[in-house]
């Protein structure tokens, strides 16, 4: 990775069978005023006795510089309960949002992407998903050879980080699915505004595939691509792209469409029978949650350190 020592080696012992994984960089090393008490009741008098008047011209003036640092003091620190008051009533910023912008490079490759995944009930009528990972490439710049354009138009006001890729097979190894990682600096409340209708606003923007030489995604190329899928999770300044294929290498008529669209029932084009829709949202909702474990568990080291 440019400007970085060469990464620690993927944890982990190799996988002795299945589908042949290849280009396994290792993105990181492991790491393992509350209120004021009541006021008291004044006592009140009646019993008041005249008082001679004196002049002292110096008292008078040090009372009147106290009297103004006093509301000034007052004022200070109510103006500090205003704004106080103020960011509590605002929504507060998730749990492991501020180290999770840094998990691209602190956290080894098999946290980002798990050697295999599993998405219960992620398939066609609830049934059970298992994936493989096959391909890793490392880190890179957000560029149109990683990203599509809306998305990348849409993160880089955001200050675009760096996006990680990699690619899965389905347990009969007959469907790959390329997904991603975007890291941002976006604050928690742009993060917000981005929305679980990210794929519905960008319209046609399909992630570009990553093949592997060698593996069931030798063949797996922009006229490949199927079905695809964007999760930008309100929790983590992420987006999560996915975009699925078949793993023969042939070519999807109509192009690819969004994974609602491939999911909607009563289709039946090869897409929506295969579960390509499936693959690619139930693989993205997976990686969020794993990406948000990660996150609080960085929280947790840092304490403890």
């Amino acid at each position: 990775m440019p400007g970085r020592p060469a990464g620690f080696p993927a944890s982990g012992p190799a996988p002795t069978s299945g589908p042949r994984a290849t280009g396994l960089p290792s993105y990181g090393p492991s790491r393992g005023p509350g209120a004021l008490p009541p006021e008291l009741p004044v006592e009140v008098t009646t019993r008041l006795r005249p008082v001679r008047e004196r002049r002292h011209p110096g008292r008078t003036v040090a009372v009147a510089v106290c009297a103004v640092l006093g509301f000034g003091l007052i004022g200070g620190a109510l103006a500090g309960v205003w704004l106080a008051a103020a960011e509590q009533d605002g929504p507060a910023e998730p749990l492991g949002y501020v180290e999770a912008k840094d998990l691209w490079h602190n956290a080894p490759v098999d946290t980002l992407f798990p050697r295999t995944l599993t998405g219960p009930a992620a398939g066609p009528g609830g049934a059970a998903r298992t994936w493989t990972r096959i391909v890793v490439a490392p880190d890179a710049p957000c560029t149109p050879a990683v990203l599509a354009k809306g998305l990348l138009a849409t993160v880089e006001p955001l200050g675009c980080e760096r996006v990680l890729r990699a690619t899965y097979t389905d347990a009969t190894s007959s469907s790959v699915i390329t997904v991603g990682l975007v890291f941002t600096r976006a604050d928690s409340a742009t993060q917000r505004t981005l929305g679980p209708h990210l794929t519905t606003r960008l319209g046609a923007d399909v992630p570009p595939a990553l093949a592997g030489p060698g593996t069931v995604a030798e063949r797996f190329g922009p006229a490949q691509r199927a079905a695809w899928w964007l999760n930008a999770p309100a929790d983590l300044p992420v987006v999560v792209t996915a975009v699925s294929g078949f793993a023969d290498g042939r070519t999807v008529d109509g192009g690819p469409v969004p994974a609602d669209r491939a999911m909607t029932a009563n289709r039946t084009d090869a897409t929506a029978q295969s579960g390509l829709g499936h693959e690619a949202k139930g693989i993205t909702e997976r990686l969020a949650r794993l990406l948000g474990m990660a996150s609080v568990k960085a929280v947790q080291e840092k304490s403890a350190r």
